[in-house]
């Protein structure tokens, strides 16, 4: 995913271009740090105080130039109006956070607000198109089944989760329909630039779990993923998906 996201930067914005940043449950920061390694300015909120220490933690261990360039604040992605005005960034992160939010709409328009004209918003989500692959893949028909009836399942904490990389949300994260969350791009001005598949492949199957046994088969399953990310239909059976919507 992290491809994905320079990708849409580098088509977004002019190149060399310092961007503003918010990312909103940043879990330990991964993200964050890597975004102000490249020279952008950012701002990361996170809920969980476990993870701000973490973050603050990893932090402190950079030089002082990056240091600066990052700001941490605990609280909820919900109150980012409270926290920032309207149009304060370029580019606003909601990866893997929709999972355990019961209604994302007034969140998701919320963080649209922060975007300057032109701003970049991406969303990383589970995919309710494909619940039903997992259970169907390894056996489990009843699963398959249920899964098939519903994608509004009960959202789990976060603190199960890093926050910082598309883990999966197991049977506990609700899940998000590409066509849904498009109109909602489109309602609040912020319409869908680009969308991939994450985990089409990885995750779904033990063999799959396990890993690769060699830093070359690692790659070769990298490379496999990030193209079937892109190709349909397999982006669409992906265990989650992210969506890049540019601010009108």
């Amino acid at each position: 995913m992290t491809r994905q996201l320079d990708e849409q930067l580098a088509r977004v914005f002019p190149v060399g271009r310092r961007l503003r940043v918010l990312d909103v449950g940043m879990g330990r920061g991964a993200q964050a740090l890597r975004l102000a390694r490249l020279g952008h300015q950012v701002t990361g909120v996170e809920r969980d105080p476990g993870l701000v220490a973490a973050a603050r933690g990893t932090l402190a261990e950079e030089p002082d130039g990056i240091r600066e360039r990052v700001r941490l604040v605990q609280g909820d992605g919900h109150d980012t109006g409270v926290h920032f005005l309207p149009g304060s960034f370029d580019v606003v992160l909601c990866h893997g956070v929709l999972m355990y939010v019961e209604e994302p709409d007034p969140l998701v328009a919320g963080l649209a607000r922060m975007l300057a004209p032109g701003g970049l918003l991406s969303l990383l989500v589970r995919n309710g198109d494909a619940l039903a692959m997992g259970p169907g893949l390894t056996g489990d028909w009843a699963g398959a089944l249920a899964a098939l009836d519903s994608t509004a399942l009960l959202p789990r904490s976060r603190t199960e989760a890093d926050g910082d990389a598309p883990v999966s949300p197991g049977p506990g994260g609700r899940a998000d329909r590409l066509a849904a969350l498009t109109a909602t791009l489109h309602g609040i001005a912020a319409p869908l630039h680009a969308w991939y598949g994450v985990g089409v492949f990885t995750g779904r199957t033990p063999a799959a779990s396990a890993g690769p046994a060699s830093p070359a088969a690692l790659e070769t399953l990298l490379a496999a993923e990030e193209r079937a990310g892109r190709t349909d239909p397999y982006r669409g059976i992906a265990e989650l998906l992210h969506l890049c919507g540019v601010r009108g």
